[in-house]
């Protein structure tokens, strides 16, 4: 029978029935349009209502060294993005440490209810690599703030010499910033955190504390970072019981603005780098800043010790 035979012969409930798929389907869209707009504007309330407590850095006083630029200045961010008010940035330069405060204290701002006078962002000018300048500088810390619960130890230089042209004093500069640099940030850190109870530090690291990095010759640099780790996990078994946390941040190859500057001439190592990481990508900066506030904040508290690499999966193969 042809097909308008057939539709004259149903009775007309069942037509009914065969003109039903177009008018439900239409039906459906409209549902599922209508949930995923819904679902979607939930989801961005709970973004601005719901988030875990422990990750917060609200109430605490931070410490970043290295902090004027680089790596130092997005922990700085991700430090204010997660509720951080007082926030010491302690570089070489204080004038540039300063300016980075109020470049962090403009953004913060920008779209938001917050207000200049809110915030306690303060530049310290310290040569980490001198003992005294940093207990200087956290006798500074103390006296503006009066404790301090989070250091992120990110000062450090990396420089490319083959193993025989490698100059000594610029051996020695790498060991003095990167070791022991570290060593008198945690130590002082450490003497002030433990009076009020405790804190967490973090040592910034490298994968090369791990692998051995590739086309380039680097191996002081990659040997500070390994000292770096053991140092993070030897401290963590000294001040445990004292609470106080001491972990390891290794990121792999980031995109930093120096980076970005010295690969724009060299695009083959860019190249290169890229397809040794699983990934198959640099890490952008942006990309520490969770591994940075778990590690700093109350998220982490029973972790000591240990290290988080953030490498596109570089040191798995």
């Amino acid at each position: 029978m042809a097909p308008s035979l057939l539709s004259r012969a149903l009775p007309s409930t069942s037509r009914a029935l065969v003109r039903a798929p177009p008018r439900t389907v239409v039906h459906q869209r409209r549902h599922n349009s209508d949930l995923s707009a819904k679902l979607n504007a939930v989801a961005a309330k709970a973004r601005v209502v719901k988030t875990l407590p422990d990750f917060s850095m609200a109430n605490k006083v931070a410490v970043i060294t290295g902090a004027a630029r680089g790596l130092g200045y997005e922990f700085c961010r991700a430090f204010v993005q997660s509720g951080c008010t007082s926030l010491a940035i302690v570089d070489l330069k204080e004038d540039e440490a300063e300016h980075a405060g109020q470049e962090l204290i403009k953004a913060a701002c920008a779209d938001s209810e917050m207000e200049p006078s809110d915030y306690r962002i303060v530049g310290i000018g310290c040569d980490v690599s001198s003992e005294l300048s940093v207990q200087q500088a956290f006798r500074r810390v103390m006296d503006t703030y009066g404790r301090v619960d989070s250091v992120v130890a990110s000062a450090g230089i990396v420089e490319n010499y083959s193993a025989f042209d490698y100059p000594f004093d610029r051996i020695k500069r790498l060991y003095d910033i990167n070791v022991h640099g570290a060593f008198f940030t945690a130590r002082e850190a450490a003497r002030n955190m433990i009076p009020q109870g405790g804190g967490s530090i973090v040592l910034v690291g490298s994968m090369s504390a791990n692998i051995v990095n590739i086309p380039q010759p680097q191996t002081p640099y990659n040997a500070a970072k390994a000292a770096v780790k053991h140092m993070a996990a030897s401290l963590a078994v000294e001040w445990a019981k004292k609470g106080v946390r001491v972990n390891t941040l290794s990121p792999g190859y980031m995109l930093t603005k120096l980076t970005r500057t010295i690969l724009a001439h060299d695009q083959e190592l860019k190249k290169t780098w890229e397809s040794l990481t699983p990934m198959g990508r640099m890490g952008e900066p942006e990309d520490l800043a969770g591994a940075i506030v778990f590690l700093a904040s109350d998220a982490s508290r029973f972790m000591t010790g240990s290290e988080v690499r953030v490498d596109g999966g570089y040191c798995v193969i």
